[in-house]
């Protein structure tokens, strides 16, 4: 059953329960895009004059794409104003967990007139699989000093505020009572962390993290301008610390940090209480 005030139970045409992404999946085209639909900010509908209703633009073409097969508990979305576009403008991949709760695998809402920074490609152009296969490291230079964090290729939209509400309205009209997650750096882990999201794993490496980076200690004292990545005072932002474990500065793997979201509560969790703004 829903939790949130004024929500309801999600259903289809013909007033049956919905309780998966796998059971949405099920239906015809037209009406499972339109229950997927609802997740896509109506702000970025607006300024991009896409019809919510027909999801075209005012050249008539589509921009949003839904991939959501049926027998699968999993969907994604994609919205480009043009099709040959390399980055999509809005790009969210969700799926069923077998808890019946929801995995937020990506939610990506790109600035199209922003400048592209090709930190996601080798040498050779080819994808580097979030820098798994190589790092572009003069693209990665580019896009620190222009205030981007690891692994970002444009400026965002400052629209993830809209998002999360409508996507928790969403999953909690599913009965669902959690939203799962892996951020993939450190940036985004201190992002949800504002959001309201908890920690499955990870929390006590954050806390380390925190204490690692104070003045004196292990990380803090390796910001010594050995590349431009650990430079002083990168200890006190969110987006120097960053960039700084992005190069390596914890020694070991950045991974296993897994969060998550409780339906209509927020958690009180802050591992960075003293950072400044960038």
């Amino acid at each position: 059953m829903a939790k949130l005030p004024g929500n309801r139970q999600l259903t289809d045409s013909e007033g049956k329960p919905l309780f998966t992404l796998r059971d949405i999946n099920l239906l015809q085209k037209g009406e499972k895009e339109q229950l997927y639909g609802k997740i896509i900010p109506g702000r970025l509908f607006t300024m991009f004059n896409i019809s919510p209703e027909t999801f075209r633009g005012s050249d008539g073409e589509r921009k949003v794409h839904f991939i959501a097969p049926t027998g699968l508990g999993l969907c994604r979305i994609e919205v480009r104003l043009e099709p040959q576009e390399r980055d999509a403008i809005f790009f969210l991949e969700i799926a069923d967990t077998q808890y019946h709760q929801m995995e937020l695998a990506f939610c990506i809402i790109n600035d199209p007139a922003s400048p592209r920074f090709n930190v996601d490609l080798d040498e050779n152009g080819l994808n580097n699989c979030f820098t798994s296969l190589g790092r572009n490291i003069p693209e990665e230079i580019r896009s620190m000093e222009a205030g981007l964090y690891p692994n970002q290729t444009h400026h965002g939209l400052r629209m993830f505020s809209d998002f999360l509400p409508l996507f928790e309205r969403f999953v909690d009209s599913l009965g669902m009572e959690i939203i799962v997650a892996e951020p993939l750096t450190y940036d985004n882990a201190i992002r949800y962390e504002k959001y309201g999201f908890d920690y499955i794993t990870g929390k006590r490496l954050m806390l380390e993290i925190n204490e690692g980076f104070r003045k004196g200690n292990i990380y803090q004292r390796r910001l010594d301008g050995s590349s431009p990545f650990r430079c002083p005072g990168f200890e006190a932002t969110v987006h120097g610390r960053s960039w700084a474990i992005h190069d390596g500065i914890l020694e070991k793997p950045w991974d296993d940090i897994r969060i998550y979201l409780q339906i209509g509560h927020k958690a009180e969790v802050n591992t960075f209480p003293e950072r400044r703004e960038a």
